[in-house]
């Protein structure tokens, strides 16, 4: 459907009348969404949301193998408050925005050509992943050791809480990334700030501190003129390196999609995690790759809650958290997933691109249990006893022992 038939069926439903956005939707070959299938549910004269709608189809009409009252595992990046600034935006999905999401937030922001993200710290550990551009970030550890390098996309960064940092969008058009951070009370507007530590330092503090005059200090600006503003467009990474400073022991940055994939017929994952990024103490992630027709096999995590970000395509997912509960979920780029502690799912691709996320967990390492793998190394007799099936699926399992299984 093009933008001028959406908005003509968009249209048509707003002003109520269902037969009116049928029509309109006929003309088009596209079909109105109702929340019913065979001998259950009805149709929704309206109103309603049709955009919302087409990009739920598993909320409006759910699986029937769904059930129970799972809480809400999904929520987009469109739907939260954009801070602009000088130098670029910002948007983050918290706990307030995820209520289930209690160990994990996550912050979207963009910097333009030479756009900061001000010298700051937090309490929270900060892990990100280049979505676009390139970017300059720069650190010191507790030891007084020095970090500043150029990242771009696919790259990775990790700051431990307390660490002082900051980010700065290159040429030609600075750049977007991800931030997620080990706290799901997160929230960006409460971090040090430079200039809101020095705006509320007496004068003769700082000019004690520093060794300089009682009003070196007064060009500061306003803290609200900073936070994101612009700037030039630095140099050359070397003109950034401080001369004599000893260099961290440890790189705050990784090269992600620079890693051999783990290669599947329907698919590729990348984990990394202390393993081989070591700075990253507190969060581990998986970039997935899936193919139209394909999905993320059956799988849990015996570890931690699990904090998706979905970069391209589209997809759903279904949840199992026993007792009979069950929830399908639709995701599109932008889209944050969540999956509670060692919870059952399944992520499919449901479009015709590549479905490209990332799995993200508050933890050191990166664990998971297939289901296909546990009945695989299970006696077939117990499996058989279990579930009466024939020998031929029974061989099956000893077949599918990737991440990413065909369709």
């Amino acid at each position: 459907m093009d933008d001028m038939s959406r908005r003509t069926v968009l249209a048509a439903t707003a002003a109520g009348s269902l037969f009116a956005a049928t029509r309109a939707s006929a003309a088009t070959g596209d079909t109105i969404p109702q929340p019913q299938r065979p001998g259950h549910g009805g149709t929704d004269p309206g109103p309603r949301n049709l955009m919302r709608d087409q990009q739920n189809p598993d909320l409006l009409v759910p699986p029937s193998t769904d059930h129970g009252t799972l809480p809400n595992l999904r929520y987009s990046f469109s739907d939260s408050h954009v801070r602009q600034e000088s130098g670029g935006w910002t948007r983050q999905v918290t706990v307030r925005e995820l209520g289930v999401s209690k160990g994990i937030a996550g912050v979207n922001m963009r910097l333009n050509a030479g756009g900061v993200r001000e010298l700051h710290w937090h309490k929270a550990a900060e892990w990100a992943y280049m979505l676009y551009g390139s970017a300059r970030i720069t650190a010191i550890n507790p030891d007084g050791q020095s970090f500043v390098d150029d990242v771009g996309v696919g790259d990775l960064w990790y700051f431990p809480s307390g660490v002082p940092h900051s980010i700065q969008g290159l040429g030609p058009d600075g750049c977007e990334f991800l931030l997620v951070f080990d706290d799901g009370e997160f929230d960006e507007d409460n971090t040090f700030l430079l200039s809101d530590w020095l705006k509320h330092v007496p004068e003769e503090v700082l000019a004690k501190n520093f060794g300089v005059s009682d009003t070196a200090f007064n060009t500061v600006p306003d803290p609200s003129k900073l936070y994101i503003f612009a700037a030039p467009v630095p140099g050359a990474l070397a003109s950034d390196k401080i001369a004599g400073a000893t260099p961290v022991s440890q790189s705050f940055s990784h090269r992600m999609t620079a890693q051999e994939p783990i290669k599947t017929k329907s698919g590729t994952v990348r984990i990394t995690d202390t393993s081989n990024f070591p700075a990253s103490k507190t969060i581990a992630a998986a970039l997935v790759e899936v193919e139209p027709g394909g999905m993320r096999e059956l799988h849990w995590h015996p570890n931690t809650d699990e904090w998706q970000y979905y970069i391209e395509g589209q997809g759903r997912m279904g949840v199992f958290a026993a007792s009979g509960q069950a929830r399908t979920f639709d995701f599109m780029a932008g889209d944050v997933g969540y999956v509670p502690f060692a919870t059952g799912h399944y992520i499919e691709n449901t479009g015709k691109t590549t479905l490209r996320f990332l799995e993200m967990f508050k933890s050191s390492y990166y664990a998971d249990v297939s289901l296909n793998q546990w009945l695989a190394l299970t006696p077939p007799e117990l499996v058989q006893a279990h579930l009466k099936l024939d020998p031929q699926t029974l061989a099956a399992f000893r077949k599918s022992k990737s991440p990413v299984v065909p369709g």
